[in-house]
């Protein structure tokens, strides 16, 4: 039998929602040669795409990269046991596969074809900060998503799972963007130099948004100065008529600003400084929990609640209504407004555990993902706001800082 009649077919689903996606497969092998370059085995179709054998879903496409310390090629047998419809591979396989020259390069080019065939259809959010990238960016997603639901059946909003912000996830993330996504948003970061203007470019996003500017990483940097600049690579990579999204009350608003105009058609400064477009106005404990918010978007002003605790978030909230109102999303009740109000704890972000103390119970918020002088601050500060029941006491337990130099 030709083996070209041959035709694996997988199970369809999106990684965020599968029941969003029957009937419609996420790649087929022509699009995978067609996007590497690449020589297909057999026809198939994908429904997603991995990188990690342990977290293969049914009908996913492996791609096999070779790692410093590891070749995804010797996990190809646990990938195929897991469901994998097919892999990228650089050595031929007996089973269904694209054969390519480099794994990791098929991998850019996988999504560079996938940001291409949404062009015309989709706004995309990219999003990048020294603390804050992925709250924001899982706030983002939640407005967007709810909003697109209200036309035409589920959501079509796609985001950057967990933290995949680096040179291999940013590109992972982009090849698993659905053709039909309305939104996407992805999250971005770095450690040195150069590096965000790389992932920028693959993701070519019509809304930036800078979060804050810390000494995060500043082990990699003479000052922070050069973290700002860093940072601010994000907005080389701004499609035609681009928005930049910068923090209002940085010390380093000018010099993010004037990196903004180079790029953006249009700068939107966010927080409380006066010249901010997107201002907080006030903000005062809501009757039913968290925070109801003022706020000042150019002309308009709006009120909405903030189910997370904390100034930062309040802060941050102007980022995500600015952004949404940029790539024209709802602000109201039916988008941004509900979606920030009903935003659960991100593991590692500030999630709450109840514990059992004594003869009662103790309050845990898990901050453990990561830290640097600016989150933790901000971490301190929301315990600092918790008023203990009876004779109890407010206990930090803090980790070390990493990457902050001698």
């Amino acid at each position: 039998m030709n083996a070209m009649a041959i035709r694996h077919t997988a199970i369809i689903g999106w990684p965020e929602d599968p029941s969003d996606a029957r009937g419609m497969a996420l790649w087929t092998s022509d699009e995978l040669a067609a996007a590497t370059g690449g020589t297909v085995s057999c026809e198939f179709e994908v429904a997603g795409a991995e990188i990690d054998s342990r977290e293969v879903m049914e009908g996913d496409l492996f791609f096999a990269l070779k790692g410093e310390a590891s070749n995804g090629h010797k996990f190809l047998d646990g990938a195929f046991a897991r469901g994998a419809a097919a892999a990228v591979v650089d050595r031929p396989i007996d089973k269904p596969h694209v054969l390519v020259d480099d794994t990791f390069v098929a991998l850019e080019a996988v999504a560079r074809a996938s940001r291409a065939r949404i062009e015309d259809s989709a706004k995309i959010i990219g999003v990048t900060g020294s603390a804050g990238k992925t709250g924001v960016k899982e706030a983002l997603f939640a407005a967007l998503d709810r909003g697109s639901s209200l036309h035409g059946g589920g959501g079509r909003a796609h985001r950057s799972l967990k933290s995949y912000n680096n040179h291999v996830g940013v590109p992972l993330s982009l090849a698993r963007m659905p053709p039909r996504t309305q939104f996407g948003v992805f999250e971005m970061g770095m450690n040195h130099a150069g590096e965000l203007a790389q992932l920028t470019r693959l993701v070519r996003p019509h809304v930036a948004i800078i979060t804050t500017i810390a000494p995060a990483h500043i082990e990699f940097f003479n000052s922070v100065a050069e973290i700002a600049d860093a940072k601010g690579e994000i907005f080389e990579g701004l499609a035609e008529g681009g928005v930049a999204i910068i923090p209002a009350d940085s010390p380093h608003y000018a010099r993010l600003r004037a990196k903004a105009e180079q790029h953006a058609a249009r700068v939107v400064p966010f927080g409380l400084a006066a010249h901010a477009q997107a201002r907080l106005i006030d903000a005062v404990p809501a009757p039913g929990g968290g925070t109801l918010v003022t706020a000042q978007l150019g002309e308009r002003r709006l009120c909405y609640t903030v189910s997370q605790p904390g100034e930062h978030w309040m802060v941050n909230s102007l980022a995500v209504m600015a952004a949404v109102m940029a790539v024209g999303g709802g602000l109201g009740a039916a988008g941004a407004g509900l979606a920030l109000a009903d935003l659960t704890d991100l593991p590692g972000r500030g999630k709450r555990l109840r514990v059992p103390a004594g003869n009662g119970q103790a309050i845990v918020i898990d901050e453990s993902y990561n830290a640097n002088p600016a989150s933790m601050a901000a971490a301190l500060a929301v315990l600092g706001e918790i008023v203990p029941a009876g004779q109890g006491r407010r206990i930090a337990m803090l980790g070390a800082m990493l990457e902050l130099g001698a």
